[in-house]
């Protein structure tokens, strides 16, 4: 009756909200926390189709887009306005024809400028800027009005020329993004590389050239290459020469770390050599010590061999010209003892005191060497806590020849 109050009214009571949406209405093409999520639209298919003719049958469409072989898409000039600003001073000097206005987009197939105009109408900031309602957005969101991942992938590169000629850098990042990670191939990275340079992307020919440099003999027997060979020579230039000084590189890189493999060799040499004449190893030490040859594996992995080459330098009766070679290596070893030893008066290495003497009486040219070589072998070994060779345990005298050298 009139006058009577609602129930709900009547008790203050709210009505029940709307349930959430369950997984399985999740919209095509979003994604929840970063992760990409797939299931069927909850908007219904009349819905969608209208949404589809606002595009795919220019609905109401102001302008005509002309492309190769003769091919038109209409679109509407608000929306092409606002997502590119190239487009839009298009617009501002096309000629009308009756209430429509004309413009080309040529160069690039006729699907690629479909794929591309179809994308700008998907861009959710451009549906904001026009101030349409954010319900139609969500709806516009919803049914799909948004560009084909199969689409974007086979016109990938024509899309990249044209988001760059025509300003529209979202288009362009997810371009670069597929690219870099799933769409550049053996027998693409010659024109996306030449693209990335005309395109400003940076990354993506940093990229593209690092793909070339590491398959460089495969990509040379590509079609693409060998176009660019005739129509870019001096890129084919820059990128040999690139070519070469990354292989120099390379060789350097590698010379250098074994230098430094051996280097550390030699530390770890003079280490067993000095665990071999102070404290003993199991079958080989001072005589003046008690071998133990049940105790545990020696921690100095070149102690084996030193102790077979300390036996050879003992044993040998080899009296020819030039003399032996085991012999000479033994002699280098304990004369570079000599120089990294910071106490000979202490020391139990053999022949360590005459070494020191014999060096005052050296060339200087040939003392500067082996100055050289224990600088490299303190600086190939971390020198901070070794147990015989450091600079907190050489004498004075000694640290002020290392530091000179």
């Amino acid at each position: 009756m009139p006058g009577e109050e609602s129930p709900l009214i009547a008790n203050e009571v709210s009505p029940v909200p709307p349930p959430l949406p369950t997984r399985s209405c999740h919209p095509r093409g979003l994604a929840v926390n970063g992760i990409p999520v797939r299931g069927y639209s909850c908007v219904s298919t009349v819905t969608r189709d209208l949404w589809e003719c606002l595009f795919n049958d220019g609905y109401r469409a102001d302008v005509s887009i002309n492309t190769e072989d003769g091919g038109i898409i209409y679109a509407h000039a608000s929306i092409l306005g606002v997502a590119s600003p190239v487009l839009k001073g298009m617009l501002k000097k096309s000629r009308r024809h009756g209430r429509r206005r004309s413009i080309s987009i040529r160069g690039v197939p006729h699907d690629a400028v479909q794929v591309f105009i179809r994308f700008l109408y998907s861009s959710r900031q451009i549906l904001l800027e026009l101030n349409i309602p954010r319900v139609v957005i969500v709806i516009a969101v919803l049914v799909g009005i948004s560009y084909e991942p199969a689409e974007l992938q086979k016109y990938v590169l024509h899309l990249l020329a044209l988001s760059h000629a025509y300003v529209v850098p979202h288009l362009k990042r997810l371009c670069e993004w597929q690219l870099e990670h799933g769409l550049l191939t053996i027998e693409n990275v010659i024109d996306t590389f030449q693209l990335a340079l005309l395109c400003d992307a940076p990354r993506l020919g940093l990229i593209c050239h690092r793909l070339i440099l590491k398959n460089f003999v495969r990509i040379s027997t590509t079609e693409g290459w060998k176009i660019m060979q005739q129509s870019h020579p001096m890129l084919e230039k820059e990128i040999l020469e690139s070519l070469v000084e990354a292989e120099t590189r390379r060789k350097e890189r590698a010379r250098k770390l074994n230098e430094r493999k051996i280097y550390s060799q030699l530390y770890e040499a003079m280490e067993a050599l000095v665990h071999i004449c102070r404290d003993g190893c199991r079958t080989i030490g001072p005589h003046d010590k008690v071998l133990k040859v049940d105790q545990g594996p020696c921690n100095y992995e070149s102690c084996k061999a030193l102790e077979l080459l300390v036996r050879h330098f003992a044993g040998c009766k080899m009296r020819v010209p030039g003399g032996c070679i085991h012999c000479k290596r033994m002699w280098q070893l304990l004369e570079l003892h000599s120089h990294l030893c910071p106490d000979s008066d202490v020391c139990r290495v053999p022949l360590c005191r005459n070494f020191k003497r014999w060096r005052m009486k050296k060339e200087k040219k040939e003392d500067i060497k082996w100055r050289i070589l224990v600088r490299k072998v303190l600086r190939a070994k971390s020198i901070t806590g070794a147990p015989f060779f450091s600079f907190e345990s050489v004498e004075p005298p000694f640290k002020n020849k290392i530091k000179s050298v």
